[in-house]
């Protein structure tokens, strides 16, 4: 391996044009060795100014560039199976963001295909796990001062959706984030999902079933619950408390910087999770590149990423049906612990 890590990412939208720049001007020990998207100009646009970054439509191109030696995908997600079966027939690591696969029966698939490998190439892009604050609430349910967690409420609020934004996907998009993070917060698998669908904000647009009030069940019998609003109209707002047998503990209050002036106050609210979680993202590329660099795979796991898209599927079920649906995972392998 080079001295810094060449890597091809896959997709120059939103999210992927901001790992190019992470990439370039962040993040230390790597370099962007290639892009690749469909829309040729928006490639061009997003290595303007990257020295030494090759450009492709298509994505195998991308990943057999000279000097790619690691790839983020950044792709939409229904792009991301084709993407990580080609990245492990060349044995190259991967960061991909979330959802792994969208759909179950694709995790799976990429699951099995690299259990066969015998060895990990991916890591998911649940980043999280990487925000200080999340951190130190996972350092606290460990440390067990707190007792047993009972309950976790969580709250994911954005300004507005998307254009072609759908019901389904305030759970498999947004809430599949906090699907990762109360298995990860609680080291326990959600069994069952229950949709509640108060009134309809009057700022979603028509049609949109928003906000959603969504219960989960865990195998430890803990309860999560979690209301997602999409159209808030006011910011990006992310926050969750854990109840426990001895005591509680929040996160996710705003603490950013707070204007007094002519009788009244005001606080700044992010706009877009790339603001409210910007460490976060440094920091889960910087460990992936620091890992990689050392022959490692760490972080979130395939397993992580298919458990995700069962979860979210059964989730968008019990939306559709208004009924408890309960989760059915495959038997986890034995590479996964």
């Amino acid at each position: 391996m080079g001295e810094l890590l060449g890597v091809a990412v896959l997709g120059a939208g939103h999210m992927g044009a901001d790992h190019v720049r992470r990439l370039d001007r962040v993040v230390s020990g790597a370099r962007v060795a290639a892009v690749a998207d469909p829309d040729a100009a928006r490639a061009k646009a997003a290595v303007a100014g990257v020295e030494g970054a090759s450009v492709h439509t298509g994505a195998e191109a991308a990943l057999d560039a000279p000097g790619v030696e690691a790839v983020l995908i950044a792709s939409p997600g229904p792009a991301h199976e084709e993407a990580l079966l080609a990245a492990f027939a060349r044995g190259l690591p991967v960061l991909c963001e979330k959802p792994m696969v969208p759909d179950s029966a694709g995790a799976l698939r990429v699951l099995e295909a690299e259990a066969r490998l015998g060895r990990r190439l991916v890591q998911v892009g649940f980043m999280r796990r990487y925000d200080a604050e999340y951190r130190r609430l996972k350092a606290l349910l460990e440390d067990g001062r707190l007792g047993q967690p009972l309950m976790l409420h969580c709250t994911h609020r954005n300004v507005s959706s998307p254009p072609g934004f759908t019901s389904a996907m305030l759970i498999d998009s947004s809430v599949s984030h906090e699907i990762d993070a109360a298995r990860w917060l609680l080291g326990q698998e959600l069994t069952a999902v229950t949709v509640l669908r108060p009134r309809p904000s009057s700022g979603a647009p028509r049609g949109l079933v928003d906000p959603q009030f969504v219960v989960f069940e865990t195998a430890g019998g803990a309860l999560v619950d979690v209301e997602v609003f999409v159209n808030s109209g006011f910011g990006y707002q992310v926050r969750c408390e854990v109840v426990c047998e001895a005591g509680s503990a929040r996160i996710g209050d705003d603490h950013g910087m707070l204007v007094t002036a002519r009788g009244s106050a005001a606080a700044d609210v992010p706009q877009d999770y790339l603001v409210r979680f910007a460490d976060a993202y440094d920091r889960e590329v910087q460990a992936w590149v620091d890992a990689t660099r050392r022959g490692r795979v760490t972080g979130p796991t395939a397993w992580d990423g298919y458990a995700a898209s069962v979860v979210a599927e059964a989730g968008v079920r019990a939306l559709e049906d208004g009924t408890r649906v309960a989760v059915d995972l495959a038997p986890r392998p034995a590479l996964y612990g």
